[in-house]
């Protein structure tokens, strides 16, 4: 079974590379953005707790976000593997999804991290606010937040993930088609 973690700071084109990793290897998609999203829509008791650190540019708590996931991972028979987007978010996530992996005969094949400079993090982050009416895009404060939560609690998990020998970094700048090639050969290196 393949199941990669895809890495990268807020805008770095996750989700967008997503839908092509996924559609050439036939893996199952686990974002915890859209797992949330869809709950918040839906004013799910999860959905509002989730709201309330979003809102505020924070993480979810691990626990809410372990236990959300699993449901999720279980729910799908006979997988080829998973794309795990925007999670593990922090090295008590990843401790938390290798254990439960472990217990599903399964481990982590490898984390690729897409590298974005800043500035163009932001600028990204703009134009998805204007694109997808997503409010958490539009306020520069919540995004320089955003930046640096990534920062300070979720970069330290590619150490994690590099202990492990379980990490490729690749440059996320250049057009979709040059981002993807990039990712599809550090893939196919696992």
């Amino acid at each position: 079974m393949l199941n990669i973690v895809l890495f990268g700071p807020p805008g770095a084109g996750k989700g967008t590379q997503s839908e092509r990793i996924i559609e050439k290897y036939g893996l199952k998609h686990l974002s915890t953005g859209d797992i949330f999203r869809a709950n918040i829509k839906g004013e799910t008791e999860l959905g509002k707790l989730a709201k309330s650190y979003i809102d505020k540019g924070q993480l979810v708590p691990d626990e809410v976000t372990i236990n959300m996931l699993k449901s999720e991972f279980k729910k799908v028979e006979n997988p080829k593997g998973f794309i795990f987007d925007g999670f593990p978010r922090t090295n008590a996530q990843a401790a938390a999804l290798d254990e439960f992996l472990t217990s599903e005969n399964t481990a982590i094949s490898g984390m690729v991290a897409l590298d974005v400079e800043e500035s163009e993090l932001r600028e990204r982050l703009r134009k998805r606010a204007e694109v997808s009416g997503r409010t958490d895009d539009a306020d520069p404060n919540i995004i320089q937040n955003r930046i640096n939560v990534y920062k300070a609690e979720t970069l330290p998990v590619k150490e994690y993930y590099q202990k492990q020998d379980k990490y490729s970094e690749i440059n996320g700048i250049g057009s979709l088609d040059e981002v993807t090639a990039r990712l599809f050969k550090a893939i196919d290196s696992l």
